[in-house]
């Protein structure tokens, strides 16, 4: 586990970059935090670092999953924030669509059964600008840094 306070929306997007380029196909992110604690901002850090375009990333919160290609591999940016029934986020089917693609999920803490090898970040709110991100991953424990 590594904490990481982060000065500026750019600090949480480069954090979210430098974890892409150490995720392959299959490798699943969940995010936890409250609203505006820069979720979506680590994701956009994910797509640049998988080679999508930042900008094309918004919060997925009504269309509930959103892809994005173009870059080494898709990304399926999910949004559970809306659902509140396992049933409905079961029906998702997030074990299939993410078997060739990073799946970056926001409001993770309402899957039912989150998979057991996933990177969990934490973002939480320290002032206004500063986010503590914690990164948690049996998988990337062998590196120093996140």
């Amino acid at each position: 586990m590594k904490s990481v306070t982060t000065d500026s929306e750019e600090a949480t997007i480069a954090l979210g970059r430098d974890l892409a380029t150490r995720l392959g196909p299959g490798s699943v992110v969940l995010l936890f935090g409250d609203l505006g604690a820069g979720k979506t901002a680590f994701v956009r850090g994910l797509a640049e670092g998988l080679g999508v375009a930042r900008d094309e990333v918004s919060s997925p919160t009504f269309t509930l999953i959103q892809e994005y290609r173009g870059g080494r591999l898709p990304l399926l940016h999910v949004d559970l924030y809306r659902l509140d029934k396992p049933r409905e986020i079961d029906d998702l089917g997030l074990e299939e669509l993410g078997l060739e693609s990073v799946v970056a999920i926001e409001w993770a803490e309402r899957l039912p059964q989150p998979p057991l090898d996933a990177v969990r970040i934490t973002l939480e709110h320290v002032d206004v600008s500063e986010r503590r991100v914690t990164i948690e991953s049996s998988d990337l424990g062998k590196t120093d840094s996140p």
